[in-house]
């Protein structure tokens, strides 16, 4: 841009355009060595491998979202289908505690000073919003702990926080659903956890699966998961919840919905649709029942 033009007058076309030569340079002939050789034909090939880039066009920028995540979530790639093409997600991982996926471990990835060193880890690129992507760390000490591990994001700085269960409340009130299946990787003891705290919001657990898993939850088959849905599901039920961020299930809502019709929301997805929410965006989805809600209350 000229110096003599001011920030924001219209560009002209010609002042404003970024010349790329992509034609290989040429070293200089050598003393006493013949030119090299010219033909008509040399023009149009040098234009062909020009590009222009037009200072027209924005440079697109981009939202961000910081991840607090278990140190054994194996699922980035999960979390990122539901982000739009301009939101980066900025993931740190909790610290490594040798225990299986039991209360003890749920209760060591809820520290709130560790939750708050991930979080101020996260805040150099500035994220909008920062999501603590865990389950069962933000359920297992009920009502008051989820809302505790929301404080500790914010008291360390973070501009918005969410928690993957303070989403699934949210997620609920907007699906307008207050009787449940539920459906768990966990032991039962963690299981119970994830009802105790349901009911603490006046949620209604009317079944139950539990696949009693230790370890390698991300290894869960979608067919495991179908056929966990199948069996949790009641005709009382009002929708199904799939918990664990570490629990593939992006391809099968959709044709589970259709299969049970009904909502089903899993754990993964409510992180991101609140977490988007909180910046004014919506989570991409085809034929989600929450997502597709959320954007038709949007319109």
């Amino acid at each position: 841009m000229r110096p003599d033009r001011l920030a924001g007058e219209p560009a002209h076309e010609e002042e404003e355009r970024v010349i790329l030569d992509q034609t290989p340079a040429t070293a200089p002939p050598a003393p006493g060595s013949a030119e090299p050789a010219t033909n008509a034909g040399q023009n149009d090939t040098d234009l062909h491998n020009v590009v222009e880039i037009s200072a027209l066009f924005d440079t697109p920028m981009q939202s961000g979202i910081g991840i607090v995540a278990p140190y054994d979530f194996a699922l980035d790639r999960e979390l990122w289908r539901w982000a739009p093409d301009d939101v980066s997600l900025y993931v740190t991982r909790l610290p490594f505690v040798r225990v299986p996926v039991t209360v003890d471990q749920a209760s060591a990835l809820s520290d709130g000073d560790n939750v708050s060193r991930a979080t101020r880890d996260l805040l150099a690129p500035e994220p909008l919003v920062v999501g603590y992507a865990c389950a069962s760390g933000s359920f297992v000490n009920g009502v008051a702990g989820e809302r505790q591990l929301r404080g500790s994001i914010l008291d360390a700085g973070a501009p918005a926080a969410v928690t993957t269960s303070g989403a699934l409340i949210s997620a609920l009130a907007t699906i307008n659903a207050n009787r449940i299946a539920v459906v768990t990787p966990y032991v039962d003891s963690v299981t119970e956890r994830l009802i105790s705290f349901l009911s603490g919001h006046n949620i209604e657990t009317v079944s139950s699966v539990g696949l009693g898993l230790l370890n390698h939850i991300w290894k869960v088959a979608y067919s495991e998961v179908v056929q966990a849905v199948r069996d949790a599901d009641r005709p009382e039920a009002e929708a199904i919840f799939i918990s664990c961020t570490n629990v593939l299930t992006y391809d099968i809502i959709a044709p589970l919905e259709r299969m049970l019709g009904k909502p089903v929301i899993a754990a993964n997805q409510v992180t991101m649709w609140a977490a988007l929410q909180a910046i004014g965006r919506h989570a991409v989805a085809h034929g989600q029942h929450l997502v597709d809600i959320t954007d038709l209350t949007a319109a």
